[in-house]
């Protein structure tokens, strides 16, 4: 079998072991070969392809980023009925996609699948907000890359007695805010699930500096103020109409210290989070990931994901994967609650 595979969307930890894991699979399982579309969608409207083989994949377990490269290319943003995704992976003699990424590039893969491209669909977020799959490959890494920098950042607060906010990556789903903010133990943890007022989250900075302790506040890109209709953003759209968020953290440091007296600073860790060598339980997971998709192509189960249920790996339908995003419980959030402020 003649396989393609593209990673598309935001760069993620864990992207080259899956890439790595999917050619050694089905090179020495099942002898395939592998086309690699350079730069995501890009790739394949340029007709940019290169072939993947084992000396190609060597080493790339513990490497972040993605040796294919990525785009937030849309390539169906002159209609779905634009024929030239179906004419390029026809002629790259490709019998079937493994498409790696995120709510947009399973969109599209789906469609593809509708259009009669077999298709087997990745995972990859570092946000965790992929409904059908109970972890994805990258946000360990992001939880790990954003707790050790939100524990510098404080030790550079309780140095000056500054209240420190930061802001971690999270467009409509709070996870990493959560187990970063959970982990660095926050007095405000701010997600896009749950709206919060400048009241309240003064009175848990002022509580915390009346205790003798340095306000920390650890917010997502996406969370609004009771009082916003949407999320702050000054960056204008993506490829795929949507807001490019972030600065929510600088205005929430300019209320704080308007609003309690205390001298305020705000960090967006933004693309750190998501350049790091992956965690072990990324690369891990990347690579049994990758391998299971191999395996899924050559059982038959086309127009599904691979997904992650439990320490179980099974297929899940496209459409399914990107029909709801998985967002944080009001339980999980109101769990954490009592240790704020």
């Amino acid at each position: 079998m003649r396989l393609g595979i593209l990673t598309s969307g935001g760069d993620c930890p864990g992207l080259n072991a899956v890439i790595r894991g999917a050619v050694l699979q089905g090179t020495r399982a099942y002898d395939d070969e592998f086309v690699g579309f350079k730069d995501g969608w890009r790739g394949v409207m340029e007709r940019d392809h290169v072939p993947l083989d084992w000396r190609a994949v060597r080493g790339l377990n513990r490497r972040g980023g993605t040796v294919l490269g990525t785009s937030r290319t849309n390539p169906f943003a002159a209609g779905t009925d634009d024929p030239t995704v179906y004419s390029v992976l026809t002629d790259a003699g490709v019998d079937a996609l493994i498409a790696i990424g995120g709510e947009g590039t399973l969109s599209v893969a789906a469609e593809l699948q509708r259009g009669g491209v077999n298709v087997i669909g990745v995972p990859k977020t570092i946000d965790n907000d992929l409904s059908a799959t109970d972890y994805s490959f990258g946000f360990d890494t992001a939880v790990e890359v954003a707790t050790e920098a939100i524990d510098r950042i404080q030790t550079s607060g309780e140095a000056h007695h500054r209240c420190m906010v930061v802001e971690v990556m999270g467009r409509n789903a709070g996870w990493i805010a959560l187990h970063a903010g959970l982990a660095s133990s926050a007095h405000a943890i701010l997600i896009p699930e749950v709206k919060v007022s400048v009241k309240q989250i003064c009175t848990w900075m002022e509580s915390t500096r009346d205790r003798g302790r340095t306000p920390l506040a650890v917010v997502a890109e996406g969370f609004s103020l009771d009082t916003m209709d949407t999320p702050h953003h000054r960056h204008g759209l993506d490829t795929f109409g949507r807001p490019r968020l972030g600065g929510i953290g600088d205005v929430l440091a300019s209320l704080i210290e308007e609003n309690t007296g205390i001298e305020t600073r705000a960090t967006t860790l933004g693309y750190i989070q998501r350049g790091a060598v992956p965690t072990a339980f990324d690369r891990v997971l990347a690579t049994r990931v990758g391998m299971a998709a191999v395996r899924s192509a050559h059982e038959g189960n086309w127009g599904t994901m691979v997904a992650i249920h439990g320490t179980g790996l099974v297929n899940v339908p496209l459409d399914d994967a990107v029909t709801e995003l998985k967002t944080v419980p009001t339980s999980r959030y109101e769990e954490v609650l009592t240790l704020l402020g």
